[in-house]
């Protein structure tokens, strides 16, 4: 299945994004643990130039705890490091503003000694749905950004004070105009980043059983009482699984639709085990 979205508040996001850059001395970059470089948008690189970055893994209590130390280790280089954590936990975003002063400890030394008081200010980027406004709050241990389980809920940018001397722009979440790799679509499709609303579910379901019945087949199988049968196509497969929770429509024909659905609910609640759909391979 092709999948292509890119709404027009976007396109003005990145615009913004590309006015701000200046205005801030670090970018947090908010991936979601579960598709790390499926996250990786390749329009920020070129905004961001040689900005620090703090690398967020959020999502982390839904994520393979081995990919997400692969991961983490990955993104820490020179000028940014990374950080994993589940942004839904009181007090988890407290590593983010140990990163963000390590990496601005020149800075914060400068203006210390030139006796100068001025905020730290970053940037919080990253796709929709990654956790960027539920880290803000955990950051200011208030709600002052707007958080939602879907993609796009915020649309336009907004300054935060957050810890001591420290400021953020929260901005929407962006994906890029024209996606070249199906599986990054898909996977982006998968954490929810992209609207189900604009998908065929039915079909992205049916990509999505095989990609389980390649990396996690033993879960998936056990979450729906199903056996493995290398004659099944995907298809079967969800045949199999509406029968089993009985999800029909009049006439008795098997509702597709609803078990579709209830199979990426369950994948994105953390039903079928922690799992990471971007694998990273060591020393990479």
């Amino acid at each position: 299945m092709k999948i292509q979205w890119f709404p027009g508040h976007m396109t003005k996001a990145l615009r913004e994004m590309e006015q701000n850059i200046k205005l801030v001395d670090l970018v947090i970059y908010v991936l979601d643990a579960r598709a790390p470089f499926s996250c990786l948008n390749p329009q920020f690189s070129e905004i961001l130039g040689n900005k620090p970055i703090i690398f967020v893994l959020n999502k982390t209590d839904l994520a393979n705890d081995e990919q997400t130390a692969l991961w983490s280790r990955f993104f820490t280089r020179e000028n940014s490091l990374a950080v994993s954590l589940n942004s839904t936990l009181t007090n988890a975003s407290k590593t983010v503003i140990t990163a963000m002063e390590k990496l601005l400890a020149p800075k914060i030394e400068r203006n210390k000694n030139k006796g100068i008081t001025m905020p730290l200010r970053a940037m919080v980027i990253g796709v929709p749905n990654c956790g960027k406004s539920t880290l803000i709050n955990n950051l200011c241990g208030k709600y002052k950004a707007i958080t939602g389980d879907r993609p796009s809920v915020t649309r336009s940018t907004q300054w935060v004070k957050v810890a001591g001397n420290i400021e953020v722009l929260d901005t929407p979440g962006t994906l890029w105009s024209s996606f070249e790799d199906d599986e990054i679509a898909h996977n982006l499709a998968y954490i929810n980043s992209i609207k189900d609303d604009v998908l065929d579910v039915a079909e992205l379901s049916l990509d999505f059983i095989e990609k389980m019945l390649e990396i996690n087949r033993e879960p998936f199988l056990d979450r729906y009482n199903i056996t493995y049968n290398a004659d099944f196509r995907p298809v079967d497969y969800l045949s199999a699984i509406c029968e089993n929770r009985k999800f029909v429509i009049r006439g008795g024909e098997l509702d597709y639709e609803r078990g579709a659905r209830a199979i990426l609910d369950d994948f994105r609640k953390g039903r079928l085990g922690k799992i990471t759909l971007d694998d990273c391979i060591p020393n990479s």
